[in-house]
């Protein structure tokens, strides 16, 4: 099967790759597949390499230095969510406003801790979430929402080299 992803370019970040199960009819587990296949691991040629999956979409980045990606779907959220993921600094700018921007929120903290590198020893609540960030930058490490269709949110999350 000859697959094409839509590419995302970051200005000075990772290279995206968005890959729809719909548009080549795969199921869950074959697109998981597809998007380990076209990783190649945690480093592939040098590069870093992360992903993510919400089927019927995954995401691959890859960049020089250290990166994460996420993708997660818009759904209702309640204000326990909300409060379970916040910073102290976050939770005072409560209410927080749409699903949108709480899952926003989220999935920008998931980049940012698999950038870190292992999303699970991260509590949410003590890092901040790239959407915060002035001008997308945080010292060292640069942040963007990545461009995916209705009803979902998407964040990369790179680190610049030193001689970048």
């Amino acid at each position: 099967m000859i697959v094409t992803a839509t590419a995302i370019e970051l200005d000075g970040g990772p290279r995206v790759e968005l890959l729809d199960a719909t548009a080549w009819a795969l199921t869950e587990p074959a697109l998981r597949r597809l998007a380990r296949s076209r990783s190649g691991g945690a480093r592939c040629n040098g590069e870093h390499v992360s992903r993510s999956y919400c089927f019927p979409y995954a995401l691959v980045g890859r960049h020089g230095d250290r990166v994460g990606v996420d993708i997660e779907r818009v759904v209702a959220c309640d204000e326990a969510f909300a409060r379970s993921i916040c910073t102290p600094a976050e939770e005072a700018r409560a209410p927080w406003g749409s699903d949108r921007q709480i899952i926003s929120l989220w999935s920008g903290k998931e980049a940012l801790a698999k950038a870190l590198g292992d999303a699970v020893a991260y509590d949410p609540r003590r890092l901040d979430s790239p959407a915060g960030w002035a001008d997308g930058a945080a010292g060292p490490w640069r942040a963007g929402a990545i461009p995916v269709p209705d009803g979902y949110c998407a964040w990369a999350c790179w680190r610049v080299s030193a001689g970048d």
